[in-house]
């Protein structure tokens, strides 16, 4: 991959961002990338193969999960309410990306392996040191965290992007709370 001027890849970056916004991975093309981002095919082309290495790079080293760091309340039911609730307003700032790139990882295998196999791992909102501090050390933050966000995804894809309170609450008092509790330490 050639670098680029930092200014120019940003504006490659938020055009693609947004035209997988708007229209989706299938209809997004390169051409379409260069107009938005005003940069030519050949310098999209200097720095990645195509659309597919594009959008891998862009959501799995670029695309920032922003949910924040939960500070601890000394309760780990109200931490986990707030990480859900960052969770719920992160997918609802995304939806339009998400719901861009949804259909399109479902039916293009290459590209969901692509982006798999490259995603981060992250601690999104600080879960493992909330389960330390809170005694229940011994749960695993990647399963809690996973077993939310796929939660969220249903009630996003069945419901829509509208995560009210008691979503919220039901979420923690009813499945991540009792996820949690066999490994409270005693």
């Amino acid at each position: 991959m050639a670098p680029l001027d930092p200014d120019r890849e940003r504006a490659i970056i938020d055009a693609t961002l947004e035209l997988l916004s708007e229209v989706g991975y299938d209809r997004m093309t390169v051409d379409r990338i260069a107009k938005r981002a005003r940069a030519s095919k050949a310098t999209l082309y200097r720095r990645w193969a195509g659309k597919p290495e594009l959008v891998v790079d862009v959501i799995c080293r670029r695309f920032q999960l922003d949910v924040p760091v939960v500070e601890p309340t000394g309760s780990l039911r109200d931490d986990l309410l707030t990480l859900v609730r960052g969770l719920c307003d992160m997918i609802e700032r995304k939806y339009g990306l998400i719901i861009g790139l949804s259909s399109t990882i479902v039916s293009n295998q290459e590209l969901a392996r692509a982006l798999r196999s490259h995603m981060p791992v992250k601690d999104i909102g600080g879960a493992e040191a909330l389960l330390e501090r809170a005694g229940y050390g011994r749960a695993d933050p990647s399963r809690l965290y996973t077993v939310a966000e796929a939660l969220v995804w249903h009630r996003m894809i069945f419901v829509g992007p509208t995560f009210d309170d008691a979503f919220v609450a039901d979420t923690v008092d009813g499945v991540l709370m009792p996820l949690v509790e066999p490994y409270k330490s005693v």
